[in-house]
């Protein structure tokens, strides 16, 4: 009791409106909305039945609440990690802006919410595959994040699940193609992770989180990373013209894209610097909904 009013005591004199816009802050709303279009992409791709806009709607609110809650438990876990790094010291956690107890409450409302939600008003295949991204990411890929390098391949699955689950959502079932977003986006997020985790490998470093550019000094490994996964990536995403799911205009469109992310990787692993980091980063936070946008477009 005693270590929770001491809590209270340091949140009290937040006012109302910096209260709440710390909770918002917990969910990471920008990566959540990132997180429903491609949901959004999966879902319409998935709809061979025709387009339900009721489902729809429930299926992106139970996939907006799970993203929600997934991320304030990873910053709940993650509050002693982030109080040592300067990008994320301002979080609502280490500012004591929010409490743990209440971080921590919130964020198992909002995946317990986002579960019943998607198993009763979606389908239970969807919900479990929700129940994956929670255990994934939360228990398995948050906590190893401070323990080894592979954590990234780890996070990844569950960070690759929201088109898969948009197309689940729809079609109630799993098919080449709902692989096949699965696999673009599970194979996106190495180059763009490792940007960023080249960016600020300092940081990761004294935090203790064994990001791979944090363990290596000359980058090779990393760079042959970017530059692999990359490819993979390119070659991917031309793959949903190959088995239907979009036409010529979508191949041309992600082949130039293609070469685009693709170039960037290139320039990244070569140099090694902050700023071709940093262009890559911009380069695949652009790249991700055009490509999933033409998908849609042209389907």
């Amino acid at each position: 009791m005693d270590i929770i009013t001491a809590e209270i005591e340091e949140t009290k004199a937040i006012g109302l409106r910096e209260k709440l816009a710390a909770y918002v802050e917990l969910t990471k709303p920008r990566i959540a909305f990132m997180l429903v279009l491609t949901s959004a992409a999966g879902f319409y791709l998935g709809s061979a039945q025709g387009f339900n806009f009721v489902l729809f709607a429930n299926s992106m609110i139970g996939i907006a609440l799970l993203a929600f809650g997934v991320a304030t438990l990873n910053q709940f876990i993650e509050r002693k990690t982030d109080a040592l790094m300067d990008r994320t010291a301002k979080r609502p956690l280490p500012t004591n802006k929010i409490t743990p107890n209440e971080a921590l409450i919130f964020g198992v409302v909002q995946c317990a919410v986002a579960g019943f939600y998607l198993f009763f008003l979606v389908n239970p295949l969807t919900a479990f595959l929700g129940l994956i991204v929670i255990v994934g990411y939360v228990l398995l890929y948050t906590p190893l994040k401070t323990r080894t390098s592979a954590s990234t391949a780890i996070g990844a699955v569950p960070g690759a699940m929201p088109p898969l689950m948009g197309w689940t959502s729809a079609a109630d079932s799993i098919s080449l193609g709902a692989w096949t977003l699965f696999a673009l986006l599970f194979l996106w997020q190495f180059p763009h992770f490792l940007a960023i985790a080249s960016m600020y490998k300092e940081q990761y470093a004294k935090a203790g989180i064994k990001m791979l550019p944090a363990l290596e000094k000359d980058g090779k490994i990393t760079a042959r990373q970017i530059v692999m996964f990359s490819i993979l990536t390119v070659a991917v995403s031309l793959s949903p013209f190959f088995i239907g799911i979009s036409g010529l205009y979508y191949l041309v469109g992600a082949s130039l894209l293609g070469i685009w992310f693709l170039w960037t990787s290139i320039q990244a692993a070569r140099f090694k610097t902050v700023e071709k980091s940093r262009r890559l980063l911009l380069v695949s936070v652009l790249y991700l909904p055009i490509i999933f946008a033409l998908m849609v477009f042209n389907h």
